[in-house]
């Protein structure tokens, strides 16, 4: 028994639709899936009853933005079934209007530079609940501006440290949306803490006994590193997740629906959380 639990669809930046995805595990023989847009559960009512057309298994979860303010960085934690969703409707609703306000600031700033429209752009995003890089990126692929999505134009343009373009504003702090999931009655879950180096940032919330698992196994963390989180979670007795982080077309590195796994052990271990 494994499970992906960690997939994107266009309801947030991925390019496939729910049942792509669902039927992409059945016929890779995954046996539970977890779609986590991101600030969105909006998949979960259509993605159950779809599992269940295919048999495949559905984890309701959602991918939560949210800020290290110590650290002054981003976080993304990993939400699983919650059993109270509305409560997370607002936060949801709130970073999803951040994203959108600073998505629409860097088209602005694109269009200075390059001749689209931001018709081109909202036209790619019209599925999602936001509007993503990647959807500015293929307007600028459709008119011939590059031909691929992370290239050298996306890193003059969107690099978060020099980026030309590039418009970042601070999430809900990390401690309220771990808070936030526990009142919804889900599983909180670091995601990809290489990624956005938030190792320190673990090791101080599983302290205090705020997480309930990591991701480990993501495409962002070598063997080196997998075995150090690996070693955390022992230490804080935290649930050992993975998970592909598709995309499909908007994926960073190339990666398919159950190229990284959470085993039965760590899925029961999630299972029990929620019935506590």
């Amino acid at each position: 028994m494994k499970g992906d639990l960690h997939c994107h669809t266009k309801l947030s930046d991925g390019s496939l639709g729910i049942e792509d995805i669902i039927i992409q595990a059945k016929r890779t023989g995954i046996d539970f899936i977890s779609i986590t847009d991101h600030d969105t559960l909006s998949s979960t009512s259509r993605a159950v009853v779809l599992g269940e057309r295919y048999g495949v298994h559905i984890i309701p979860g959602v991918e939560l933005s949210a800020w290290d303010k110590a650290r002054n960085s981003k976080v993304h934690i990993l939400c699983y079934s919650p059993q109270k969703p509305d409560r997370l409707e607002g936060l949801c609703l709130k970073s999803c209007a951040i994203r959108k306000s600073c998505s629409l600031e860097m088209i602005e700033k694109v269009m200075k530079l390059y001749p689209i429209t931001a018709e081109s752009v909202l036209k790619h995003s019209s599925g999602s609940k936001s509007i993503f890089k990647q959807h500015i990126m293929r307007a600028l692929i459709d008119y011939g501006y590059t031909n691929e999505f992370y290239g050298e134009l996306n890193d003059e343009l969107f690099n978060i440290l020099n980026g030309t373009c590039i418009v970042e504003r601070e999430y809900p702090d990390v401690n309220f949306v771990i808070d936030l999931i526990h009142s919804a009655k889900g599983v909180a879950v670091l995601a990809h803490p290489v990624q956005y180096n938030n190792i320190e940032l673990l090791e101080e919330l599983a302290q205090k006994e705020k997480l309930d698992g990591v991701e480990v196994y993501h495409y962002s963390a070598n063997q080196e590193q997998q075995k150090k989180l690996l070693e955390l979670c022992e230490k804080y007795n935290l649930i050992v997740t993975g998970g592909s982080d598709f995309h499909g077309l908007y994926n960073e590195k190339p990666t398919y629906i159950g190229m990284n796994t959470t085993d039965k052990e760590n899925l029961d271990k999630i299972f029990k959380k929620n019935k506590k």
